[in-house]
């Protein structure tokens, strides 16, 4: 039996990350705003039991669509990144002069980072560049890219459900959405804590206007008819 070349290829060598913190924040925070778009908009002093049922089957298939849809742009946009980064090494390997190889590495870089290497580093990159085996002739999507969609998928979906809940265990409606909205104020904070942990800005002053700003956007969309 032959041995079989587990070398990976070019392409999943350099992955794009799937759902890093902010990709997983700001699908949970989407999530947050259409639910709150559908709990925010119900008329609990006019609505019976059968109101209440249709706004929770309207936020999980709002939810479940949007989901899904975020799935698919994901894919699509991680095959997009994917195929710029491999037309990039195509292009450098195919590349006669070493300068002209220099430019095209540095206009894939970061400005910062480009601006602190020197021609040698940029010369050891283009080698490494040249070196690498088993180059796939388009770009592709992996079995990972597809559990990153799967992860959009859920964050959006599950981000629901703390706020449908409380209709679901909470018998008096009005109690019921005090309770859920003082879930989606605490979701909010957190996220925007955890954003400003993550971006380097203020925890406690980005959860404050996080929360402000989803407010804001929730009474926005009502607004429109969303």
């Amino acid at each position: 039996m032959g041995t079989m070349n587990t070398a990976p290829t070019a392409d999943e060598r350099t992955p794009r990350r799937v759902l890093d913190p902010l990709d997983r924040l700001s699908e949970v925070l989407f999530g947050v705003l259409m639910a709150l778009s559908f709990t925010g908009s119900i008329a609990i002093a006019t609505s019976g039991r059968e109101d209440i049922r249709e706004m929770l089957i309207g936020a999980i298939g709002c939810n479940t669509a949007w989901g899904i849809a975020d799935a698919v742009i994901y894919l699509a946009t991680t095959l997009a990144d994917r195929g710029r980064n491999l037309r990039m090494v195509h292009s450098i390997r195919r590349e006669k002069d070493p300068a002209e190889a220099h430019r095209t590495i540095g206009h894939a870089l970061p400005p910062l980072v480009a601006s602190l290497l020197r021609p040698s580093d940029f010369d050891h990159l283009r080698r490494g560049i040249l070196a690498l085996p088993d180059v796939p002739s388009e770009a592709r999507l992996t079995a990972a890219d597809f559990r990153g969609a799967l992860g959009v998928f859920l964050l959006v979906f599950l981000s629901t459900f703390p706020l449908v809940v409380p209709f679901l265990v909470i018998a008096e409606p009005v109690r019921a959405l005090r309770t859920s909205h003082a879930i989606a104020v605490a979701m909010l904070y957190l996220i925007g804590h955890s954003w400003g942990r993550y971006s380097g800005h203020h925890p406690v002053r980005m959860g404050l206007a996080m929360l402000a700003l989803g407010l804001v956007l929730v009474a926005t969309i009502i607004a429109l008819g969303g």
